[in-house]
């Protein structure tokens, strides 16, 4: 996971998961950041944007629907 001390890079740098995972990939729903969006361990936030939502939800969160409404 990612360190909340340090800020995260300009988002034209893609999430560490979109380099694992290449064409897997998507915008992050928060901030558009290139990041690993389908398949298997896909999310739609990449570890910037999941922090804080996994800070107040806790582990338990999930996602409704990754559709753009």
């Amino acid at each position: 996971m990612i360190d909340a001390t340090t800020p995260p890079p300009p988002l034209t740098e893609p999430d560490p998961s979109a380099l694992k995972a290449p064409g897997l990939t998507g915008p992050c729903a928060g901030c558009q950041r290139p990041t690993q969006r389908y398949g298997s361990g896909g999310c739609p936030l990449c570890q910037w944007c999941m922090a804080p939502v996994l800070e107040r939800y806790g582990n338990g969160v999930r996602y409704v629907s990754t559709r753009l409404q």
